[in-house]
């Protein structure tokens, strides 16, 4: 069941990556549901995402 919920995290950051105010709302959300290597997998993903929309690396302060 976690790996659905970092999936799920996954989908919803992508589709909201257009705003970045919505993005660190729904990544502050993700950090207090997903487990600690979860984590370490959405920073990776996260990290690629950033390249394509580098706005978004502001939010990365919730990930620290």
């Amino acid at each position: 069941m976690p790996r659905a919920m970092l999936e799920y995290t996954k989908e919803i950051l992508k589709k909201v990556s257009f705003d970045t105010q919505l993005f660190c709302r729904e990544l502050k959300k993700a950090t207090e549901r997903l487990l600690p290597y979860e984590l370490d997998e959405l920073r990776d993903f996260i990290i690629r995402l950033t390249q394509v929309n580098p706005s978004l690396k502001q939010c990365m302060i919730y990930l620290d």
